[in-house]
């Protein structure tokens, strides 16, 4: 299979929209494309998989041209080797879930070289799907039925997998249930997935590149990492500024119950909730959930305090406000803190200071 990144430019004008897309994604993992409704995400998928033909558009994906209008090259929906996961499961009522899957594994595309085919048992065994086989679509919960969907476009044997919004239609309860099943998917499927989201704490949990998407422009492209660096992207379309940090665990105390995340030279501790000694954690911190302190805290209730330095001064969206990014260990970490903060403390760029983080979620285990 191609190392080589995918290269996407599109261009699709509506009536009252109009979509501009030039981006590489990378050839393997998950690459999101978050913004709000209305930004163009799903036009841009719909393109991808040639559901909508943009013109002048160039698709390449795996070192293999999809679509180039220069050169008069235009592969229709049936002979692009992917797999696509609707918001809805849109199964067929009339069968089972193996007959769901059986129907897509009749159209499955042959191996390609360099790749492995994917088999339909590998779909059903990687989404824990092996005691509903002879269930009526009809009897299985939402997150059961989107995970029989998901599973139908693996059995094709696709090269990518795109995913609208697929857990858009469920409940909290069936979109955490059917989260870790995407996690492990993109742990152990060694195929590029594009995935469609507007909820940041689906991105943050599960993309490794994020591309932000506002009125049908790119307004950051990049690894989940490096973008969430950056808050203008964030604020533009309203939301939480969060900082992603990338650890390792490395201790346990068991009396008080609490882990350790290293990340760097520093650490951060959270509740114990099993995580094994040496795993790679993702922990999502909210700008709001940072203080500022110009000294070594003492004495107070807040367990996490992180030496940085003060990389840059935002204002934020409200006047009162103002957005300072820190330099921790080599992890970018924001904070929300009032302009008079910024003024009583003398922050300025440089300025070695002690981040207090008060809370942060966990976001992959």
């Amino acid at each position: 299979m191609s190392t080589a990144p995918h290269r996407i430019r599109v261009s699709v004008c509506k009536p009252g929209f109009q979509l501009e897309v030039d981006v590489s994604l990378p050839p393997q993992g998950i690459s999101a494309l978050y913004g709000p409704s209305g930004s163009g995400k799903t036009t841009l998928l719909r393109c991808i998989a040639g559901l909508e033909r943009a013109p002048q558009a160039i698709i390449t994906i795996h070192g293999e041209t999809w679509q180039d209008d220069t050169r008069g090259v235009f592969l229709p929906v049936w002979q692009r080797p992917l797999g696509y996961v609707f918001q809805e499961a849109s199964l067929f009522t009339h069968l089972d879930v193996a007959g769901n899957l059986e129907f897509a594994r009749r159209r499955a595309a042959p191996a390609r070289a360099g790749s492995t085919l994917l088999t339909q048992e590998f779909a059903v065994r990687t989404l824990g799907l092996e005691h509903l086989m002879r269930r009526r679509t009809t009897e299985l919960s939402g997150g059961e039925r989107q995970r029989v969907a998901i599973a139908r476009a693996l059995a094709t044997n696709p090269q990518l997998l795109l995913l609208d919004e697929p857990l858009a239609s469920l409940d909290e309860a069936r979109r955490l249930e059917v989260l870790p099943w995407l996690e492990r998917l993109r742990d152990e499927l060694h195929i590029p997935m594009v995935y469609v989201s507007h909820a940041s704490d689906e991105v943050t949990r599960l993309a490794d590149n994020l591309v932000v998407l506002d009125h049908g422009r790119v307004q950051a492209s990049g690894s989940l990492q490096d973008v969430m660096a950056q808050s203008a992207p964030m604020i533009r379309m309203g939301g939480d500024v969060a900082s992603l940090v990338v650890g390792v665990v490395s201790a346990h105390d068991t009396r008080w119950h609490l882990t350790e995340v290293r990340f760097g030279d520093a650490s951060l501790w959270l509740p114990d909730s099993g995580l094994t000694p040496g795993q790679t954690v993702r922990l999502r911190v909210l700008a709001r959930d940072v203080s500022i302190a110009t000294s070594r805290p003492v004495d107070v209730s807040i367990q996490n305090s992180v030496a940085c330095k003060v990389s840059s001064i935002l204002p934020d969206q409200h006047p009162a406000q103002a957005l300072v990014q820190m330099d921790c260990a080599g992890t970018a970490l924001w904070a929300r803190v009032t302009r008079r903060a910024v003024e009583q403390l003398g922050l300025q760029p440089g300025l070695p200071v002690w981040a207090q983080v008060k809370a942060m979620a966990l976001v992959r285990d």
